[in-house]
């Protein structure tokens, strides 16, 4: 016999007085904003008209956009992010995640988490009006390029003409423009991924820059290789799907190639033995070294390293295009012609490839090409003018650019620098926004040359942030980069470190540059996640599914 207990009902009443939150706490805005699930810009405008805090819009999530939006004070701002990305990437793990030492989620942080107290829309940054301080975005909800480097196309399967006819009317369909006003703009859009125009990169090659990126070269190595387990498959063609190139000899390109390696020896080794006498693993760079960057002695020990492990290096080589399709000598033997890719080099001409990873170089974002490329009114307040003090009348300035990068570039202070129209040179007049901030790769620091590094992004922010919550930037010391040392990972337990402490290569290396990025994760649940992953693929191995 089951008897239904009641809970008294003035039990009940107690419980939910005791748990509501006060008419104190739920009326403060900090606390709104904790417990809002869903925002809208009515509801965004009133909570900074009522609370009094300035409206921070940070255009961008990755390494600078991010640390600043964590740093900065809720209490004092509000901060919106803007980014056609509802996450941060932790760029150094992609090469692991890539091959399946590492999962996807390791690599990833959430914009939107019950941790951050700040708000996001997912849109890309359109336009900017200095003068009204607003800014116009396109909503990117639907997107189909989130997720993969700006410049990849989706080359991986045979699509029939109905299917590319749908993905280009998608790819072209503009999303709804909406303008937010700001108090204090911070840009840290990052760049695209550089082909230099070479014919067939855009639309063939493979590239680094976000985990979509990863997940399909993941997919594409592990189909090369069940391709080449195929019986039909002729030896000709297996030696072209097994044939994987890299072009750049940057540190991706070359922590790449050792992870391809490792998963390729220790875990394809063992499930396909028969397919090891076929696959090649090659590094391409127009320059006559790789990792030059690093110390000399580094980067040979680099080059010996690799070349041993038999990853092959070719310096001074250029590619001249990339195509769909085997090299005509193997036109025949090739079943359905579409297997594989074609790499034209000036010096070695066409060869057969199974995959091409690029990553030669960064490109300036086109919102920085573009919406900050024309001449604008300026706001009579919140600019410093140059010598002559001119300015408030003359609406003929740009914004400065970098003759070379094409990126924004800024006082010591990280504040947008201004010129006017028609004028360059050293001894121009130049005027200083005060609330329009620029960091990271779109960004150039002026009279300096700092590396288009996450670390010098990262430190930036943290510069930043910290300023601004105090208030002082205008009277603090310039942003200075401290240089904490480059690393690049060898394959087979074996890397590489410089410093101003000194160079170190091998395995103690190795353990410096695993401990490193462990520590620099960002959440407690990646600080425990990744390590896991490490036990497990040491222990059982790869997960080599393809899904």
């Amino acid at each position: 016999m089951s008897v239904a207990l009641k809970r008294p009902e003035g039990l009940i009443k107690c419980a939910a007085r005791l748990h509501a939150p006060s008419r104190a706490q739920a009326s403060s805005p900090l606390r709104r904003q904790q417990l809002r699930t869903a925002v809208t810009l009515p509801e965004l405008n009133k909570d900074r008209d009522e609370s009094g805090r300035k409206r921070v819009v940070i255009l961008g999530s990755g390494w600078a956009g991010y640390t600043i939006a964590r740093r900065l004070d809720p209490r004092k701002f509000q901060v919106v992010i803007v980014s056609p990305r509802s996450y941060f990437v932790f760029t150094p793990l992609l090469a692991s995640t890539s091959v399946g030492t590492l999962e996807f989620r390791t690599a990833l942080e959430p914009v939107r988490s019950r941790r951050n107290k700040f708000d996001f829309f997912q849109g890309w940054a359109d336009d900017v009006s200095f003068k009204d301080k607003t800014i116009s975005i396109e909503e990117a909800v639907a997107d189909p390029r989130q997720s993969l480097a700006l410049t990849a196309g989706d080359a991986q399967e045979v699509k029939n003409e109905q299917e590319e006819k749908k993905e280009d009317i998608e790819k072209t369909r503009k999303g709804k423009l909406f303008e937010m006003k700001y108090d204090k703009l911070i840009v840290a859009v990052g760049c695209y991924s550089q082909t230099f125009g070479t014919p067939g990169v855009k639309e063939n090659a493979l590239f680094l820059k976000d985990v979509g990126d990863a997940r399909r070269i993941r997919n594409r190595l592990l189909t090369c290789f069940e391709t080449a387990a195929l019986p039909t498959t002729t030896p000709e063609m297996r030696k072209c799907l097994l044939n994987f190139a890299i072009v750049g000899g940057g540190p991706t390109g070359i922590e790449f190639s050792a992870e391809l390696h490792d998963i390729i020896t220790e875990d394809l080794a063992r499930i396909y033995p028969q397919l090891m006498p076929y696959y090649n693993v090659t590094v391409y760079d127009v320059a006559p070294t790789v990792l030059s960057m690093f110390d000399e002695k580094l980067s040979k020990y680099a080059i010996s390293t690799l070349s041993r492990e038999g990853v092959h290096i070719r310096t001074s080589h250029h590619v001249e295009s990339l195509r769909r399709g085997p090299p005509e000598q193997y036109k025949d033997q090739m079943k359905d012609g579409l297997s594989c890719w074609t790499l034209k080099l000036k010096e070695e001409g066409e060869i057969g490839v199974g995959m091409v990873v690029w990553s030669t170089g960064l490109m300036m974002n086109p919102f920085v090409q573009k919406a900050l490329d024309g001449v604008q009114q300026m706001p009579v307040e919140g600019i410093t003018w140059g010598r002559s003090k001119i300015g408030a009348g003359n609406e003929r300035w740009k914004v400065m650019k970098n003759e070379k990068t094409g990126g924004v570039v800024t006082d010591d202070k990280l504040r947008v620098l201004l010129h006017p129209e028609g004028g360059s040179g050293e001894k121009v007049e130049r005027a200083v926004m005060e609330d329009v901030f620029a960091v990271g790769d779109c960004a150039q620091t002026l009279d300096t040359l700092y590396p288009a590094t996450a670390q010098v992004a990262s430190q930036k922010g943290e510069w930043l942030a910290k300023h601004l919550n105090d208030d002082d930037i205008a009277t603090t010391k310039g942003f200075h980069w401290k240089n904490m040392g480059v690393m690049a990972y060898l394959g087979n337990w074996n890397a590489i470190l410089s410093s101003e402490q000194g160079n170190i290569s091998g395995r103690v290396a190795w353990f410096i540059w695993r401990g490193a990025y462990l520590t620099k994760a960002v959440s407690w649940r990646n600080k425990l996640l990744i390590p896991m992953y490490w036990a497990i693929n040491w222990l059982f191995g790869r997960d080599i599914s393809r899904f």
